[in-house]
Formats: C-alpha cells, structure tokens, sequence
C-alpha cells in the first residue's frame, strides 16, 4: 500500500470508531432475554477498530520511503468482497449466522489467497462456531441460529 493512503486511511477509520463509540453510548444497555445488550457489540468493534487505526498510523511512520514502486489497484478482488459483505448482511438472518459467516469466511480467504483449501475451512468454521458459542452461549447474547426446515 502507499504511505499516504495508509494515513489517509488510518485517520478515517479512527473518526469510523469514534463515532461507533459515541453512537453506541446512545443505545439501551439491556435487552429482552439477554444478559448482553445491544450496545457491547457496536462498542467493542469501535474500540478495536480506533486501537487498530491507531496502529496503523504508527506503522506509517515507519514506512521507508520507496519511490517508484506502485502494487495495482485489485479492484475485482474488492468487488467480490464487497459483494459477499452485502450479500452475507442479506442472509444473516434467514440462513443463521454459523452458516452465513463460515460461506462468507469461505469466499474471503479465497479471494485473498486461492488454495488452502484445509486451514481455510479450518479457520473459518473455528471462528464461525466459536463467536457463536462464545457470544450466544457464555455472554448470553442471541444471534441468528441455524435455519428451520
């Protein structure tokens, strides 16, 4: 990536945090038949994405200074992701979110990276499985389950 976009970038994402932090203050902190309310998630994910913005604006610093060598611009990989990301916020609900996250995973890692076929799987049912357990069953949260037939 280049210096300035990674700046650029950093810097929004910071404000995209703030204002989750911020926004989420304005939600309630309880919900029916949840020990969790509706406010940790949006507040948790503005946290880390200003921590991580933050870090990113630090390794920025640290970029040598290259002139020259510019990457392409992967705009078909971009597309096929944001396709999915719409898609997956679509069939969230209908299809569960288990299932929906795993294909979604499915379809990232292998735009990003072809092959691998075994850890992708590996790693994408880990997460898909275990945010759900750890989010529905130990917080006792709710989330989309698995679809009824």
């Amino acid at each position: 990536m280049s210096k300035t976009f990674d700046r650029f970038a950093s810097i929004a994402f910071l404000l995209i945090g703030l204002l989750f932090v911020i926004e989420s203050r304005s939600i309630s902190q309880s919900a029916y038949g949840s020990s969790v309310g509706p406010n940790i998630f949006p507040l948790a994910l503005g946290i880390i994405l200003i921590l991580l913005s933050i870090r990113l604006l630090f390794e920025t610093m640290k970029y040598p200074h290259v002139s020259g060598t510019k990457e392409p611009i992967q705009y078909v990989k971009f597309l096929i992701i944001f396709i999915s990301a719409a898609v997956y916020a679509a069939v969230l609900e209908p299809v569960g979110y288990v299932i929906s996250t795993f294909i979604f995973l499915l379809i990232a890692f292998q735009t990003m990276e072809r092959g691998k076929w075994i850890s992708t799987i590996l790693i994408a049912g880990a997460f898909s499985f275990g945010v759900y357990y750890f989010f529905a069953e130990f917080l006792g949260g709710s989330l989309p389950g698995f679809p009824e037939f």
